[in-house]
């Protein structure tokens, strides 16, 4: 099966323009929102694992952390133990637009997954799992500098 990847990347982009087009009255763009509902859940995160959480390079996710912190969503706090690092923690405003996007997201799901019997989508999700660690496993290997062979 050729297309999946293809397939893959339309959903993902579908679903990245629905969120950024609902978002927009929170002030959240350009996928904003994946950062903020990690450190949300993740509150203390630091930006390089956060990077990685993402799978995206560090040059990316501190634009859009500098955003969120420019508007307000999360602050930088001191790392008590490494002074390098600034911990990631979400403000009230960023905590209060947590729940909307997490419902978003939740919809989203439901509606990706309408006609799909329980069995089937458990199925759709253990297969999106050994895809993503089987890409992972280049990411990493170029990440580091590495060229794959085609």
């Amino acid at each position: 099966m050729k297309g999946i990847l293809r397939e893959i990347g339309m959903i993902a982009r579908a679903l990245d323009s629905i969120s950024n087009i609902e978002f927009k009255e929170y002030d959240l763009t350009k996928g904003q929102y994946l950062y903020l509902v990690r450190i949300c859940e993740n509150p203390g995160i630091i930006q390089e694992k956060l990077a990685e959480m993402i799978k995206v390079d560090r040059t990316t996710a501190a634009r859009a952390i500098k955003k969120l912190e420019m508007n307000g969503f999360i602050e930088k706090r001191e790392d008590a133990h490494n002074k390098k690092n600034k911990q990631l923690i979400p403000t009230e405003k960023g905590e209060n637009v947590y729940p909307f996007i997490k419902r978003e997201n939740d919809y989203s799901n439901i509606m990706a997954l309408e006609g799909f019997s329980e069995k089937e989508a458990e199925t759709t999700f253990n297969l999106l799992q050994r895809i993503r660690k089987n890409v992972e496993k280049d990411w990493v290997f170029v990440k580091k500098g590495n060229k794959r062979n085609y």
